[in-house]
This record gives C-alpha cells, sequence and structure tokens, in this order.
C-alpha cells in the first residue's frame, strides 16, 4: 500500500524577513521585520508533532547552512570568515541576506516527485528544483540534492536526478506546481501547472510579477521520470492570478488523491483543466472550484486559504491543515465551513498558528514535500527522519538550545551567528544520523556518520 509521507523544512537558525521573493506579497510587505527563529522553527514542529500524532506518515527535513560562505567567496569576498561576513555586509548586504535566507524551509520547493506507481522503471523518481527565479533560492539547489540522495539513498528503489540545466527557459520551482491524483494504489494521474512557455511567445503572460515555472520544466521532468503521457495533464496559470500574487499553483489550488480544492481563476482554462483531470482520474475525482464571488484572488493571497495542507487521514477521509489567518477573514472562513459541511470534500480541520512562515509567503502546503512511498520503500530511506513522539522531543530541545529568538537584518554580519548555525547543524546531522552534507562539515574532513 501506498502512502504520503510529508517531509517538512525545520526552518534554520537565521529565519529572517529580507523581502527578496518578487510576487510573494506577504515576503515583500514584512521586508526588514524582526524575525523570531525559534518560534519559526517550533511552530513548524508542532505542525509536525499533530499530524505524526494522528497517524499521517511525517517525516523532516534539515535546514541549510546558512550563511552560506561558499556563496559569498564566490561573488569575490576573501578572508577569514569573519572578513568575509564584515566585508559582504559592508559592500552587499543584499547578497549577505540572500546567502543567510533560511527559505530552504519550504519544502514544496525542494523537489518534483513521482512515484514508483507511476515511473516506467517501478522507482521513485525526485528532481530538486532549480529556483532559478531569484537567486537565494537557486543556491537551494546543491544541498537539496545532497540532502536527498543521503535520504533516499538505495538505487534499487529512488532515483535522486540532478536538477535541471539553470536557465530561465528551464525554470522549476519543484512540487508547489505539481499534484498527483490517484484513487487508488495504481498508476496515478500528474498534474503539472507552469506559469509561462519559453518557446510560445503569444501565450498570455503576467505584466507585473514573474512566472516562475516553465512548461518546459515541467515536460523534461515527466520525460525523466518515465511518465505515461497519456496520465500526464499540464495546465497554465492565469496570468491574472500571478500578478495578484500567486507565485505558485500551491496559493489556488491543494490537491489530495482524487480531490482537487481550485480558485475558478487559477488556470487560463479551469474549466478544460478540471474536465481533463476528470477524464484521466475517473468518476472517483472531485473537484470543488471557489468562485470568485465567493472569495476573490486577492482575498485567496492574503489568507492563504488554498496553500492548506490536505491529507488523507488513516481511514481515507481528508484533514486540511490551515492556517490561523483563514479564521480570521470571514468569507475565507465561509468557505473552509462549506468544505466541512456533511458531504463536503474535508472531514475535518487542524487550524495552527504558522505566522513566522506566513509573514515570509509560506503556508502549511510550503512547509511539506509530499512523498508518496510504499511500507518497503520507507523501509528503505536512511536517516533518522520519520518524525515520532521521541524525535519530536530531541528536535525541540535542539531548537531551544541553538536558536536565538529575535533576529534582525544586521545580525547576519554576527560570527557567533555563524558558529551557532554550524554547532547546530553539526548536532543535528548526528541526531538524524545522516552524513555529513554541509560544505563545512567536508571541509573538516568529517567521516561518515555513525
Amino acid at each position: 500500500m501506498t502512502a504520503d509521507v510529508c517531509f517538512d523544512g525545520l526552518p534554520g537558525p537565521t529565519h529572517g524577513y529580507a523581502g527578496m521573493s518578487r510576487g510573494n506579497l506577504a515576503s515583500t510587505r514584512h521586508a526588514g521585520a524582526v524575525s523570531n527563529p525559534r518560534e519559526a522553527a517550533l511552530q513548524g514542529l508542532a505542525k509536525m508533532r499533530t499530524l505524526a500524532a494522528r497517524g499521517v506518515p511525517q517525516a523532516v527535513l534539515p535546514p541549510h547552512e546558512r550563511p552560506h560562505l561558499p556563496t559569498l567567496r564566490s561573488l569575490g569576498f576573501a578572508g577569514d570568515d569573519a572578513a568575509v561576513l564584515a566585508r559582504a555586509a559592508k559592500d552587499a548586504p543584499g547578497l549577505l541576506a540572500a546567502s543567510s535566507s533560511a527559505s530552504a524551509m519550504w519544502t514544496a520547493n525542494a523537489a518534483t516527485v513521482s512515484p514508483s506507481a507511476d515511473t516506467a522503471d517501478g522507482r521513485v523518481h525526485l528532481t530538486p528544483a532549480n529556483l532559478v527565479s531569484l537567486f537565494h533560492r537557486s543556491i537551494e539547489a546543491p544541498i537539496t540534492t545532497a540532502l536527498l540522495r543521503a535520504i533516499f539513498a538505495d538505487p534499487r528503489r529512488f532515483v535522486v536526478h540532478d536538477p535541471l540545466p539553470a536557465a530561465t527557459q528551464l525554470g522549476d520551482e519543484g512540487a508547489a506546481n505539481h499534484t498527483r491524483f490517484a484513487s487508488g494504489d495504481g498508476p496515478g494521474v500528474e498534474f503539472f501547472v507552469h506559469g509561462r512557455s519559453a518557446c510560445d511567445a503569444g501565450a498570455p503572460a503576467p505584466g507585473r510579477y514573474p512566472a516562475r515555472q516553465t512548461r518546459e520544466a515541467s515536460a523534461a521532468i515527466a520525460r525523466r521520470h518515465g511518465l505515461d503521457p497519456a496520465r500526464t495533464v499540464h495546465a497554465q496559470q492565469h496570468p491574472d492570478a500571478i500578478d495578484a500574487g500567486v507565485f505558485h499553483n500551491d496559493v489556488i489550488a491543494v490537491g489530495q488523491r482524487a480531490t482537487l480544492l481550485v480558485h475558478e481563476h487559477a488556470y487560463v482554462d479551469t474549466g478544460s483543466a478540471v474536465a481533463e483531470l476528470s477524464r484521466r482520474v475517473g468518476p472517483a475525482f472531485r473537484a470543488d472550484i471557489v468562485g470568485d464571488a465567493e472569495l476573490g484572488v486577492a482575498e485567496a493571497v492574503a489568507t492563504y486559504l488554498f496553500n492548506s495542507q490536505l491529507v488523507e487521514r488513516p481511514d481515507g477521509s481528508l484533514l486540511l491543515v490551515a492556517p490561523a489567518e483563514v479564521r480570521e477573514h470571514a468569507r475565507a472562513s465561509a468557505v473552509l465551513d462549506r468544505w466541512l459541511a456533511p458531504g463536503g470534500p474535508v472531514a475535518e480541520a487542524l487550524v495552527l498558528d504558522l505566522r513566522q512562515s506566513m509573514r515570509n509567503g509560506g503556508g502549511p502546503a510550503c512547509l511539506r514535500l509530499r512523498v508518496p512511498l510504499t511500507v518497503a520503500e520507507r523501509g528503505a530511506l536512511s536517516g533518522r527522519v520519520f518524525v515520532d513522539a521521541a524525535l519530536a522531543d530531541e528536535l525541540e530541545g535542539w531548537i531551544r538550545r541553538h536558536y536565538r529568538d529575535r533576529l534582525v537584518p544586521s545580525d547576519l554580519a554576527d560570527p557567533a551567528l555563524l558558529d551557532e548555525s554550524r554547532r547546530s547543524l553539526d548536532e543535528l546531522t548526528r541526531l538524524l544520523r545522516l552524513p555529513p552534507v554541509y560544505s563545512f562539515q567536508r571541509q573538516r574532513g568529517d567521516s561518515m556518520i555513525r
């Protein structure tokens, strides 16, 4: 039996608000604000703990090394670590902020995943996202690849590809623009959403904000994963939605198993996309289309209603994990209540406080990478990454020991913060029984762990 494992990213010790994500309105609005890395990590861990306790398979992905000194050195900042930080803070504070971003916490952008039931060779395929549309995110691809290869290490069961070439024509933002639908344990239907086609100059395009995912990238991933074209659907985001702040599909739609919750303005032709999914998934498919009169696109973006996390409970019914902001907005709350009504698509809702992430533009769905795995595939994973009560307790203690409760942009130049971050990641790799994946560990010549 295949079950979705939610791999959540932990916010890192440099979690802050630099406002570097153009088109992400919450990120821009909170630029320069004081952040609380400890609270961010504890809020994310609380979500993992809650879902694991309800029987939802839950795993954790560690933060990335930040500030990332190799990036700064590649940009010409020289000297010892303290000198590199000081020079970057003086001459290019934006580059220091980019090399310090904790945005890898949003693991929906980590990779696109196709389960073994869908692929030609019967293995789970993962393609790490290149994230070329934004510099601070593009530097995530190498370490994301290393982390995934450390965990999905068995070549008999898993293939972790290289990211697609780092070119704007192949811009890939990962699972935030990908949903798999299935009505059983057999092959599913994989739904790829793009914002633009690099080869079609006449296609509709947003005018205000960039369209990050290309159709060419989605098509390349489908080919390399060995997917059946008859069970693959592509749709284009509506340009007006992108200009309203829908930078990824998971801001305007959420799907699970054979259910899709979607806004009517999500795609260039939402009706046709839903009809095609219904035809290919089969009679079990169900779509709830929220009209603009019920909830506007701007309201959906402000509340992140569709960035809720839709998961399957052990009894097969659906649970929606929504951010607290949904219940603070009357019209978004009314949509949620309609979904929860008898006969509605959702059996239960959990409303969680994820404000540290939300202020930077990432809700519950952003924080997880969904990986469908069989029981045998779960058993083949490396490391101690599945969250249970014991690991959650240890992670909470780790967070409280290593994370600051206040961070301002000027703190990024503090060598002590770099030392704190490295010590925390050293301890975390031991705790999760992972090999030395970080550059500072490899430079030190750490042996394989444990």
